[in-house]
């Protein structure tokens, strides 16, 4: 089996510039040398010998490969498994992976098992209840999945640093989620930092991942800065949920770069200011305006809540200014693609599925591990993304909307 260069594990950011395509193909072959690796290593076991070892203790003799044929939830992949004769009495028969067979018969349990081998970091007990589903009965030692761990980290460590300048990305989500990490013997909660690429045909791509201490103007621009420094062409657009540190560092790296803020955020943030009594009143006055068919119509209704909230609740008020003209620049867009460009519920929805797949795994013992496990998600195909809707209108390029006019939207 060819070997694979181990390379140091980082803890900073993890890069998927990959369409599901290339992602499949990626963890089909990961799949087959992880699998060829486990047979390996359960066979090793079972003799009670290395290849080359000489002992009156083994089982049985090597007898070269074969191949088979697998279908897995990445797809059919051909896997390279070892040949034994073990020793019967007088007699010899052949040797039968129990690792091989069971993987045919449950493809998407074993698959999950798998995955586990990356969340588990370097901890082997915690590896070794992952890949249970393939082992059975046949035993591997601590340094046979230590083995197993560092061929399958520098996988991962070769997506990392994947080079973005041939990606064709025309907007970009950009938000946070938080996950329990163990940090200096204790458990925090500490911000993924999550950033997904719509190309120019639609498809929504993983960019990247990063671990940061904090949420903040430094953290985001450094993240945003990886993405340029691997070759990321400046955007047309950049949809974020209102976070000041993100947007500064994102107008730092690219001045006067197109950002939508997140509708459904501002939303919360509007209610958050008004009565209860008076929360159903804001968001209908505050949809009139986010779902105008025109911009004309929008600036019309959005002078009409300055107007009235000023009067009834200025806090309420004061919160919509605070968006400035960042809240209706999806307007500059095909309108096909209004739904999909003004909230940033795909990068939500992935997160959502982050934190659903993973509220049984506790506390991550490190930064690495939870980094690679959410990689692995969308690796294996576990956590799936569509093309954004109206992706048919990409290639009419960006609606000509002057930005004093959207300024025209701060007029009382």
């Amino acid at each position: 089996m060819k070997s694979i260069k181990a390379i140091p594990v980082r803890t900073t950011t993890v890069a998927l510039p990959f369409s599901m395509d290339v992602l499949s193909e990626v963890a089909r072959d990961r799949v087959r040398q992880a699998l060829s690796m486990v047979a390996q290593e359960e066979l090793t076991a079972f003799l009670g010998a290395g290849v080359y070892a000489r002992t009156e203790t083994r089982r049985g003799y090597r007898n070269g490969t074969k191949t088979r044929t697998l279908t897995t939830s990445f797809g059919p992949t051909e896997l390279v498994v070892p040949r034994a004769l073990i020793f019967d009495g007088e007699r010899h028969r052949e040797w039968q992976s129990q690792i091989v067979p069971r993987y045919a018969r449950r493809t998407r349990e074993v698959d999950a098992a798998l995955l586990g081998l990356y969340f588990g970091g370097v901890n082997t007990r915690r590896v070794k209840q992952a890949i249970r589903p393939l082992l059975k009965n046949s035993p591997l030692s601590k340094s046979s999945i230590s083995r197993v761990i560092v061929q399958l980290q520098a996988y991962f460590e070769s997506w990392s640093q994947r080079d973005l300048s041939g990606e064709d990305i025309r907007y970009v989500y950009l938000d946070a989620t938080f996950m329990p990490v163990r940090c200096g013997g204790k458990a925090e909660r500490l911000p993924i930092m999550v950033a997904i690429g719509v190309r120019s045909t639609g498809e929504k791509v993983l960019l990247s991942l990063a671990v940061m201490g904090v949420e903040s103007t430094a953290a985001w621009s450094g993240f945003v800065t990886d993405l340029a420094d691997r070759g990321l062409k400046r955007i047309e657009l950049a949809i974020v949920d209102g976070n000041k540190g993100l947007t500064r560092a994102l107008l730092e790296l690219w001045p006067n770069l197109p950002i939508q803020r997140c509708t459904v955020h501002k939303l919360w943030n509007l209610l958050g200011h008004a009565p209860k009594s008076l929360q159903g009143e804001v968001k209908a006055d505050y949809d009139a305006i986010i779902n105008a068919d025109d911009i004309e119509k929008a600036k019309a209704a959005y002078a009409a809540f300055m107007r009235k909230w000023s009067r009834k609740a200025e806090s309420v008020a004061r919160s919509l200014e605070d968006a400035g003209t960042d809240l209706l620049t999806f307007m500059r867009f095909p309108k096909e693609q209004w739904r999909s460009l003004k909230t940033t519920n795909i990068v939500e929805r992935l997160n959502h599925e982050f934190r659903r797949r993973t509220k049984t795994q506790g506390v991550f013992p490190t930064q690495s591990s939870v980094l690679v496990l959410l990689f692995g998600l969308v690796a294996s195909g576990m956590v799936r993304m569509r093309k954004i809707g109206g992706y048919e209108t990409m290639t009419t390029g960006v609606k000509v909307v002057e930005h004093e006019d959207l300024k025209a939207l701060a007029v009382r």
